[in-house]
């Protein structure tokens, strides 16, 4: 099923409030979104049939519905609703889960003020976003030459498509390079994330992380924080400066597709898939399945 296209597949998509089978799901060529990138998204995933975090999840998605100035014509509590149904429809219990908001085709131009919003929430399934060979061993990270732009230049707090063309573009560049992905600074030179994963690096029993002032504070970087605390592991969030790098001994990712992924190696640093990696990694897999 992985290798399937997704507009070829069976099942349920739930889409402006109804659900339609999966191959009847179109839009048309001049959908506003696909021009102008009008649309916000999350990804979530189910595990034993719970969906970890949904409400966080859902908050979100309004949130950055808000942000791009889409009025979402469903509650949050509908949208979490059908979340739940969907992956019920489609008989799945460990899956990941695609909310997306866009503007529709009325009108073609910068300006879409009287564009249907739309809605649909897909789900399949689909395992760790990383193979777990690569995923025991460390992922390998090249440093991108794009770099996460300014609050001021862009909606840096939202989820929108627009804010992963960068991303896309690194991780093509990464991989044709044969890395597994890629490490993105900042407008100011600074550690920011992965494509599509923040980043943690661990000093003498300690955890840094960038501070999220220009791009997503995941909610997955979030519940791992608060688990590393639980088990009374310092964190500290701050600026890092990509030299810094040198000096760390076990880094690894987080998010709702990759979850803790373990780093061997960013650019030209090297680190070693250690104990507090692997019990972080342990501690959210018990997490979402708690």
């Amino acid at each position: 099923m992985a290798s399937a296209p997704y507009d070829d597949r069976d099942g349920w998509i739930w889409m402006d409030g109804e659900f339609r089978p999966w191959r009847e799901c179109k839009v048309h060529v001049l959908t506003h979104a696909l021009h102008y990138a009008g649309a916000v998204f999350e990804g979530q995933r189910a595990y034993g049939g719970k969906i970890f975090k949904l409400d966080e999840h859902t908050e979100r998605l309004f949130y950055s519905a808000k942000t791009l100035g889409m009025e979402v014509p469903f509650t949050q509590e509908q949208v979490s609703d059908a979340c739940k149904e969907a992956l019920v429809k489609n008989n799945l219990v460990d899956a990941y889960l695609r909310p997306v908001i866009w503007r529709g085709s009325e009108m073609m131009g910068v300006s879409a003020q009287k564009n249907t919003i739309h809605a649909a929430i897909a789900v399949w399934e689909w395992p760790s976003y990383f193979s777990p060979e690569a995923r025991m061993k460390g992922l390998r990270l090249d440093i991108s030459d794009w770099r996460r732009p300014a609050p001021e230049c862009a909606p840096v707090k939202a989820k929108a498509s627009g804010l992963y063309m960068i991303c896309t573009l690194s991780k093509h560049a990464a991989e044709a390079k044969g890395f597994d992905d890629a490490l993105m600074f900042d407008y100011r030179g600074q550690v920011a994330e992965a494509t599509g994963a923040n980043v943690f690096f661990i000093k003498d029993g300690e955890i840094h992380t960038p501070k999220p002032d220009c791009f997503l504070d995941g909610i997955t970087r979030r519940t791992v924080i608060g688990l590393a605390k639980k088990r009374g592991i310092k964190v500290i969030e701050r600026a890092i400066m990509p030299e810094e790098m040198e000096g760390f001994e076990q880094a690894f990712l987080t998010g709702s597709a990759a979850e803790v992924t373990p780093l061997s190696e960013i650019g030209p640093y090297r680190f070693e898939v250690g104990e507090i990696t692997k019990t972080l990694m342990l501690d959210y897999d018990a997490c979402v399945r708690a």
